[in-house]
């Protein structure tokens, strides 16, 4: 018998569990009469060495073939802000409405001009330190994200990252300075929570009021979450897609830009709009995804056409330009409205 070569012995102990499933061992009597005899046996397995090598070899085959397929996927980062990039109204304008507080606006521009907070982060210093806001409680914020009306077609933008399409894998967050807890509550059902960063507030348990504010992604914190998904989720800096609309995301997008990401305003801010590589105009958030194929990816446009088709939505107006005017309708109402035409 020729001698036995060591075929990838370190990956013996997984390979077992497999073979056990076609392996016949000595049945119990057999077992039985060897404990009486005391003999040391060299248990004879019925499909001996050859089914222990084939099935190392097809182990190791499978396992490089994941290893593989994980390399040629292209993995993209995709992450948006919140308000008025998913959502028409500003988080904090909602809040004081429901609390009936006036100034809002005013109050956000007095903290800009004295440079005293981050942009974007003016909320959550209210929040802290105004009198006013200082009522604010946990159940506030989440009827906050119940009242916010939200851009159409978010459930679809979601289902598309989670799909990716051939040869590209796509992970999707939401990065806001507005309080988690609004945007949870706005998204419930929609992203989960673990896909959403906002400020963390910290409330006391007797009176329910903020005690203190432990994180907000404003202004630089964007960058450090960026930064901190990317190195979790080992994404390419050049892979990294960040979706802004005002000056408090400029920062972010200067960073995602310099290690040759992608970036995409929604809004005509022009301090945004000359930093952005792209600017989308729209009231659908899967509009997003038009630079993103057509620029990012090389579609042809039959082909972004067809996919906004498979959601159950129709390109209706597009002007390319470094800025997209984008008007996206659901195909369903479509029809409706050519039925109601017709009679």
């Amino acid at each position: 018998m020729p001698p036995r070569r060591a075929h990838n012995l370190h990956l013996l102990p997984t390979v077992l569990a497999n073979v056990a499933a076609h392996v016949t061992f000595l049945d119990s009597l057999k077992m039985k009469r060897i404990a009486k005899d005391n003999t040391f046996y060299r248990l004879t397995i019925d499909v001996d060495y050859e089914i222990m090598v084939h099935s190392l070899l097809r182990f190791e085959s499978a396992r490089r073939s994941r290893i593989m397929t994980a390399t040629a996927l292209k993995h993209y980062l995709l992450a948006s802000d919140f308000d008025q990039t998913l959502s028409f109204k500003d988080s904090g304008l909602v809040l004081s409405e429901l609390l009936g507080i006036s100034g809002f606006e005013e109050r956000v521009a007095g903290l800009a001009r004295c440079n005293l907070v981050q942009q974007g982060g003016e909320l959550a210093y209210l929040i802290r330190h105004d009198p006013e806001f200082r009522g604010v409680r946990r159940e506030h914020l989440v009827e906050v994200g119940r009242r916010i009306r939200l851009k159409g077609a978010i459930p679809a933008l979601v289902d598309f990252m989670k799909r990716g399409i051939e040869g590209y894998l796509f992970s999707f967050f939401v990065i806001s300075a507005a309080p988690r807890e609004i945007v949870i509550s706005a998204l419930e059902g929609v992203l989960a929570p673990e896909h959403i960063y906002g400020t963390e507030l910290e409330f006391d348990d007797r009176s329910g009021e903020v005690r203190a504010i432990k994180r907000v992604p404003a202004g630089y914190g964007k960058v450090a979450v960026i930064e901190e998904l990317a190195h979790r989720l080992r994404v390419a800096s050049d892979r990294v897609i960040y979706v802004g609309d005002g000056s408090s995301d400029i920062h972010v997008m200067l960073h995602v830009n310099n290690h040759d990401g992608f970036t995409i305003a929604v809004s005509e801010n022009k301090q945004l709009a000359r930093i952005a590589k792209s600017t989308v105009l729209s009231d659908n958030a899967f509009s997003i995804m038009v630079p993103i194929l057509d620029q990012l990816l090389r579609w042809r446009t039959g082909s972004i056409r067809d996919l906004f088709e498979s959601y159950g939505l129709t390109l209706n107006e597009w002007e390319r330009d470094r800025t997209d005017r984008v008007q996206i309708s659901e195909l369903l109402a479509i029809h409706e409205r050519a039925q109601a035409e017709a009679v």
